[in-house]
């Protein structure tokens, strides 16, 4: 497998993705806001229609794109103008009718498309994975300067704001960041998947973790774990990247339960 120079480029990638999307992904579940992976995802899918479509970068529209929603969202939500579930679902549903509507236009989907959805690891560029190592830098140097600030505006909002923690700017910054991950996770995930790379290695480190700072931790190796053995499926199976990524996470998730349960049971046994 490491014969390939794109099956290397893909498992660089895929570590820098494993490791930043989870990270974000804690933060963002212990707010509740895990749809909004989600609905950023379904953005940037309106972003790479409109890019396709006028023959533009598609990561750049789609980073555009998720940039503009996160901001739109989270203001929003913020300033309680709306519900933060029915915010982001009126995010979700005009974006993917709008990516819909520009698909239909250009008459149903093509190959280009298609990898984005779903990811495609032939279609990783050096380009792309320097962008990654950069996002991932600027990822862990914002948790680490403002661990503390997420931590409190994570667990309780308004005690966060009452001890002076800037909520508003840390929670906007926490979703641009989110979207710009999904934009460079699309080729390696796929845009349609990323959000579940986001979520699940999280719902597992919660389960099994102590603390905070360890649950962060497990959460990104978790990630990177399931990437690695995800991609290593897909390459010797030949599956679609994306859906190895994921379902290799759900797999973990699946044992993680189980282990759980069965340990609650055997400690109520003795």
């Amino acid at each position: 497998m490491l014969e390939y120079d794109f099956m290397v480029r893909a498992l660089v990638g895929g570590t820098l993705v494993g490791a930043t999307a989870p990270s974000l992904g804690l933060f963002l579940v212990l707010r509740r806001l895990s749809l909004i992976a989600d609905t950023l995802s379904h953005v940037a899918l309106m972003g790479v229609a409109i890019a396709l479509i006028t023959h533009a970068m598609p990561t750049v529209v789609s980073l555009a794109a998720t940039t503009a929603g996160a901001v739109a969202i989270e203001q929003l939500r913020l300033r309680r103008l709306m519900p933060s579930d029915a915010a982001m679902a009126v995010f979700l549903y005009i974006a993917l009718a709008v990516a819909v509507v520009i698909i239909s236009m250009a008459r149903g989907f093509n190959v280009g498309l298609f990898s984005f959805l779903f990811g495609s690891v032939l279609t990783i560029t050096p380009l792309d994975i320097w962008l990654a190592a950069g996002l991932a830098v600027v990822v862990l140097g914002y948790i680490t300067m403002f661990y503390s600030e997420l931590s409190q505006s994570s667990f309780d909002t308004d005690l966060a704001r009452t001890t002076g923690v800037p909520v508003n700017s840390t929670s906007i910054a926490l979703a641009i960041l989110t979207g710009a991950v999904i934009t460079l996770s699309m080729r390696i995930v796929g845009v349609l998947l990323v959000g579940a790379l986001i979520v699940i290695p999280v719902m597992i480190s919660l389960r099994l973790a102590r603390g905070l700072r360890t649950a962060l931790l497990l959460a990104m190796g978790l990630g990177v774990t399931s990437v690695l053995i995800g991609l290593t499926i897909a390459f010797y199976a030949d599956l679609a990247a994306g859906g190895a990524i994921v379902l290799t996470a759900g797999a973990m998730l699946l044992l993680s339960e189980v282990g759980s349960l069965a340990a609650r049971r055997l400690f109520h046994a003795h």
